[in-house]
Order: C-alpha cells, then structure tokens, then sequence
C-alpha cells in the first residue's frame, strides 16, 4: 500500500505518527511542508518551476496557507488554500465556512510556475511568526533551506 493510501485510510491519527517526516518532497516524505503550532516546517524550501508543492497540517490547530499578495513575482497565479483570487478575500472569509481553514490532516497543493521568491503566511498565526517561503528556482540545490 503507498503511503498517501495508507493516510488516507488511516486518517489524522496516522498523520500525527508522521508528524517528524518534514522535508523536500522526497521519496522518503508525503507533504513538503508541514505545519506544526505555529510554525511551517520547513520555513523555506526551493524548488523548480512546474513543481506542484504540498502542504499538510500535521498539528490539532486550524491554519491556512495564503500568499502575500504584494511580494509574490508579478506574472505568478496567486495562491491560498481555500482557492481565494486575493489576499483580502482569504482574509475576509477566515473562519466562515469558506474560509480556507485546514484541519489536521488536510492538504493544499499550488504549483508554481514562475522564478521568484513567494512568500506566505498563517492567517490565524500570523502574528505568532507563522510564516513561509518558496523559492522557485532553476537550481534549488543551490538555495539554502529553512528548518
């Protein structure tokens, strides 16, 4: 049984078990980034364009992934979980049932297609420094990683 199978059948209880496989999307992890209380694991990761990034709450805590709309490369599609056009509507719908939140064990993926730097956030850990960076990037070898 793969091991996206074997989440799946098993729920969140097999993701908290899986809470330590944090890393780069290797054949070894799930998700590429996790989310713990109040933090993204890893902070930064470096990928390259066409790759399709997985995010998966591994925490008890509702969290979101949303861009900062301002600092991400202009021609890229902007993201947030929740499938919101603009940082404001991801926002404005934070804890209506619309509103983006991802509960333990739940995923959100964006594939990035453009070079650049894109920041993102935590809405309701925003505050708490719960924030994140994907660089996309010909050479992410290159590119030093967060913890």
């Amino acid at each position: 049984m793969e091991r996206r199978d074997l989440l799946r059948a098993a729920g969140p209880a097999a993701v908290a078990g899986l809470a330590g496989c944090l890393g780069g999307g290797s054949a070894d992890t799930d998700y590429d980034v996790g989310m713990s209380a109040k933090a993204f694991r890893p902070v930064r990761i470096a990928v390259e364009p066409g790759t399709t990034v997985r995010w998966l709450n591994t925490s008890k805590q509702g969290h979101s992934v949303t861009a900062y709309e301002d600092d991400i490369p202009d021609d890229a599609d902007y993201f947030a979980s929740g499938g919101f056009d603009t940082e404001q509507a991801a926002r404005d719908n934070w804890g209506s049932s619309s509103g983006g939140t991802m509960y333990e064990g739940q995923e959100f993926t964006h594939t990035f297609e453009v070079l650049g730097e894109y920041p993102y956030f935590c809405i309701p850990h925003e505050r708490a420094g719960m924030v994140g960076t994907v660089v996309v990037t010909e050479n992410p070898e290159t590119v030093t990683s967060g913890e």
